[in-house]
């Protein structure tokens, strides 16, 4: 009777397993939330709103502005159709118009579309009748009274007049039916609008006027698509984050009754959001409308009705943040203007109990050394340092398991012919000696959540955005542009993306080569797979942002200087003869 096969070392057959989930696991991130980064492209036409009008009254909500068909203006057309105040502060540059008054202007002046310097500054808001109209507009809802809308030419400023931090814009207008409406407009140091609306009332009875904000979209210029990370309505009602996408309002709209909160539109790194009163109660919606292919969001609150008596006025004050995520301003805000979790408009993920620990150390370092970059490399360590029981555990399990190689072979000599027994008596081997040979796979098991909160950190937070580190690195948030196929642009041609393997993903392969080949497998066939990994991490970093490339490889370095410390720490002394 022939001998029924040996069964697989179970020892080889669980670390295949593990190497395959692992390249399954970086092969589904890579597909699923880097790869997809096509565009979002809506429908082009050559018809564009014009969208004209204010919005209609029903109940005391502000109801879907219908995008009109006219032939899309340019932005620079669209900005001379009307006399306009200009906008100048640190953080903003832009205009508003004096008729209709509505926030559409605006571009951010520390942000450059391209990390060249010279290239235009960041468009945030455009008017009306553009191809991507997107602004913010204030007014009053009531019934039987003649209110501002976007045809009204308010009063009390000339136009190439300045809007800036401590000099508010102040205009009147006057409905020539008893009510008098005053708004004054102040901008402060960074993003943050606050929008007085008051009513005089000089009829001979009273006049019930409700408030409303609302920010408006119209067909959202393309943005890079991430499954990660959200981009679209979002707000914050009685305290709860609700994120929806595009897609969700076309379905239904979305309604909330909220005491404060904000809400608005988020991109990858920039934010428009209206911000009632903390203290007050509002009726909150998104909605969204379409006409001749043309889609138009709009996020708009109503606040609390007010009843104005002969003779007397009533105020209301509105809020709009228009510009960049950064940490520090949206946690100020949150600080100093009661406007809540406004830090949570950045999408810090389900992981944030270690993605915000991560952004904080690395741009608390950062400011003590003055790159980002030199701060990933630091910050490494530190976590290092504090994983270093865990990671010597490991290592030294795989030294001793390094040692235990002639004891094995001699095993699995002796029982060649008896595979259970070989098994009986390894396992007792590794009772004898108290090794778990799992241990050794836990440097790499507690790197995969750095890696993971490390990525999200490059990849939402505004900070990380065009930051540089040294040489080629001009943006730690992009992959690295050189590639070895053109030996890093010595030679005048660009290879297909396929083969775009910058110098760090290939320094990153060649370090965790090293590391691999340090560490000791039981068997060959388990050191061959292993020493193959590299290859596939590597070529799957090439689309990876560059700054976590640069953290992979420096703790590929540190591991091998750890595992070389022990090596020589835990090496038998040589006995006297």
């Amino acid at each position: 009777m022939s001998a029924s096969p040996a069964p697989r070392n179970p020892e080889q057959r669980n670390l295949i397993i593990a190497v395959v989930l692992s390249l399954l696991i970086f092969a589904g991130f890579q597909i699923f939330f880097e790869a997809p980064k096509q565009q979002r492209l809506r429908e082009q036409q050559q018809q564009a709103e014009q969208a004209a009008g204010q919005p209609q009254v029903q109940g005391a909500q502000v109801t879907d502005v219908k995008p009109a068909p006219t032939s899309a203006k340019s932005r620079d057309e669209a900005l001379r159709g009307a006399p306009r105040v200009r906008v100048q502060t640190p953080a903003l540059h832009g205009t508003v118009p004096l008729t209709g008054n509505r926030i559409d202007d605006l571009r951010l002046a520390k942000y450059r579309e391209q990390v060249d310097p010279n290239s235009p500054e960041v468009t945030l808001l455009s008017p009306g009748g553009t191809e991507h109209p997107y602004y913010a507009e204030f007014g009053w809802i009531g019934e039987g009274n003649k209110l501002p809308d976007v045809t009204t030419a308010w009063q009390g400023a000339a136009a190439g007049a300045t809007l800036e931090p401590g000099k508010p814009l102040t205009l009147t207008w006057d409905n020539g039916e008893g009510l008098v409406f005053e708004r004054k407009i102040e901008v402060d140091q960074d993003y943050l609008f606050t929008v007085t609306q008051r009513v005089t009332n000089k009829t001979d009875k009273p006049v019930a006027l409700t408030p409303f904000a609302l920010v408006s979209r119209q067909d959202p210029a393309s943005t890079q698509a991430y499954t990660v990370l959200h981009e679209g309505p979002l707000g914050i009602f009685d305290s709860k984050l609700d994120e929806k996408s595009y897609d969700d309002l076309k379905k239904k709209p979305v309604e909330h009754s909220s005491i404060g909160g904000w809400l608005g539109f988020t991109d990858k790194y920039w934010l428009v959001a209206a911000v009632p009163p903390s203290d007050e109660k509002v009726s909150a919606r998104f909605t969204h409308a379409s006409e001749a292919g043309r889609d138009l969001y709009q996020a708009d609150y109503a606040g609390q009705k007010l009843v104005v008596a002969p003779g007397e006025s009533a105020s209301s004050v509105e809020r709009l943040f228009a510009g960049a995520k950064e940490v520090a301003a949206l946690t100020r805000y949150e600080r100093e203007q009661k406007i809540d979790r406004l830090d949570d408009a950045v999408d810090w993920g389900w992981f944030f109990f270690l993605t915000k620990p991560f952004f904080y150390g690395l741009d608390f370092i950062a400011k003590l050394v003055g790159n980002f970059g030199v701060a990933i490399l630091v910050f490494t360590v530190i976590v290092r340092l504090f994983v270093f029981p865990v990671a010597n555990a490991g290592f030294r399990s795989a030294n001793r398991m390094k040692d235990l190689q002639p004891k094995m072979a001699a095993l699995k000599e002796r029982h060649k012919d008896d595979p259970p027994k070989f098994q009986q008596e390894m396992m007792a081997l590794y009772k004898r000696e108290k090794i778990n040979p799992a241990s050794g796979c836990l440097p790499i098991v507690i790197q995969i959540p750095i890696f993971f909160a490390l990525y999200k950190v490059l990849l939402v937070t505004i900070e990380m955005r065009h930051a540089p580190f040294f040489g080629w690195i001009r943006d730690l948030s992009s992959p690295d542009p050189t590639t070895i196929f053109n030996l890093f642009g010595l030679i005048p041609w660009t290879p297909p993306h396929l083969l775009m393997l910058g110098a760090w993903p290939l320094m990153m392969g060649i370090t965790q080569f090293f590391q691999m080949r340090m560490t000791p497998m039981p068997d060959p066939t388990q050191q061959r797979i292993m020493s193959f990994m590299p290859l596939v991490f590597m070529f799957m970093m090439k689309d990876y942002p560059a700054g976590l490339a640069i953290y992979w490889t420096w703790t590929n370095i540190l591991s091998i200087a750890q595992q070389k410390y022990l090596r020589r720490a835990t090496a038998p002394k040589k006995q006297p003869a």
